[in-house]
């Protein structure tokens, strides 16, 4: 079992070849390649490779299949008493991204 542990967007995740998961926005249109270089940690044919705090020589290169934005989340405020009410809503931009190679 080939598989990496990736900083990306400020999240750990854990990644293997031929998923496709869905991060925070990153640049880029889709069909291009991005190559993610915070390796934290790896696993390759039960070897394994522990970053300091990330690996140096090792990369992942992943396509991007679309931008599109998440469910709806709805805040709501309310001050008792004070007849005060708030309602925002919130969709976050992500990127559905198709693990090809950890190399």
């Amino acid at each position: 079992m080939n598989y990496a542990i990736v900083e990306v967007g400020g999240k750990q995740i854990w990644i293997e070849v031929g998923k496709f998961y869905d991060l925070n926005y990153i640049q880029g249109n889709p069909g291009d390649v991005v190559e993610l270089n915070r390796i934290l940690f790896m696993c390759k044919d039960n070897s394994f490779k522990i970053g300091t705090p990330f690996l140096q020589s090792n990369l992942v290169k992943a396509k991007i299949l679309k931008h599109f934005r998440g469910r709806k989340l709805n805040i709501f405020k309310i001050k008792s008493k004070k007849n005060f009410r708030c309602k925002k809503g919130h969709r976050q931009k992500l990127t559905r991204l198709l693990v090809q190679t950890i190399v």
